[in-house]
């Protein structure tokens, strides 16, 4: 079996390396990881400039290949050139933080295990609670268990997983819990600060939601076990399609109806007032 190893925290990052010893239990490992953090990236790609990847060694002997992109280009690059043969699983982590919650859609290392599942190859995210002194070895044992156990499910093939371990998890036998996703908005809290130039800036400081009710990912994270969650990349919001399917609309007409265009010429003072105080702004230092 050939595995295709990925990241968000770069190619150097000791997660990485630690799932990279636990992988190779299962198979052939091959590494293709951003050259830098791409933490909080999300799903972006990289279509309009030139996606370089460079060879790396250590010890003398290759490691794997770092790319000068984002998480989703290693994952898209590495199955469409760099690969040997088509991997038969897409792994993406150990991150040094959970990614749990609404944070899934911002994550970097989720965004590589959704690209492995769009070229239909069973793929796993997998995060570890951020910790000073965290214990990848552990986890990355703990979550290759994990992916064996889904590999032997003919039915959990070709699926997205998204795998979180809290720290307290890696303390005793931690149970497994699977569970949905919690899309509980986090506070868009910012607190604002000010440089040592006297410019302001913003801090965010939202804390993650609580969830009430309802068993989640974050329910389970917060009582010190891990979650195991499958993931869906159609955003199609399916019930309310259904109900949609009957309405009826319009276009309207779309020749010019004779109506005067709206009047903007009020604009342009105003446009020429705020270039004036970005200029004397910057004139004095103050930034803009």
């Amino acid at each position: 079996m050939l595995i295709l190893l990925t990241n968000d925290d770069g190619i150097y990052a000791p997660g990485l390396a630690a799932m990279y010893r636990e992988l190779l239990r299962l198979g052939d490992v091959f590494v293709v990881a951003p050259a830098t953090e791409q933490s909080g990236v999300a799903h972006s790609i990289t279509y309009l400039t030139p996606l370089i990847a460079k060879e790396v060694y250590q010890a003398g002997r290759p490691w794997g290949w770092a790319v000068e992109g984002s998480p989703a280009d290693c994952v898209k690059i590495g199955v469409d050139k760099l690969c040997p043969t088509r991997p038969d699983l897409v792994v993406s982590g150990i991150n040094g933080g959970l990614n749990a919650g609404i944070n899934v859609l911002y994550s970097g290392t989720v965004a590589a295990a959704i690209e492995g599942a769009f070229f239909g190859i069973t793929s796993v995210a997998v995060s570890l609670e951020f910790d000073e002194q965290a214990a990848f070895d552990r986890a990355a044992r703990l979550a290759r268990g994990v992916i064996e156990q889904l590999l032997e499910r003919d039915e959990a093939r070709s699926k997205l997983y998204n795998l979180n371990i809290p720290t307290a998890a890696l303390r005793d036998s931690p149970e497994i819990h699977v569970v949905p996703m919690d899309v509980t908005p986090y506070g868009d809290e910012y607190e604002k600060r000010t440089d040592p130039w006297g410019r302001d800036y913003y801090w965010a400081t939202g804390n993650p939601p609580t969830a009430v009710g309802v068993e989640t990912d974050l329910s389970v994270l917060g009582r010190g076990h891990v979650a195991l969650t499958p993931l869906a990349y159609d955003m199609t919001a399916q019930a309310m399609l259904a109900r949609m399917k009957d309405w009826k609309f319009t276009s309207g007409a779309l020749e010019s109806d004779g109506d005067a265009p709206p009047d903007v010429s009020h604009t342009g003072p105003v446009i020429r007032s705020m270039r004036k105080m970005q200029r004397v702004k910057r004139e004095k230092g103050t930034g803009d």
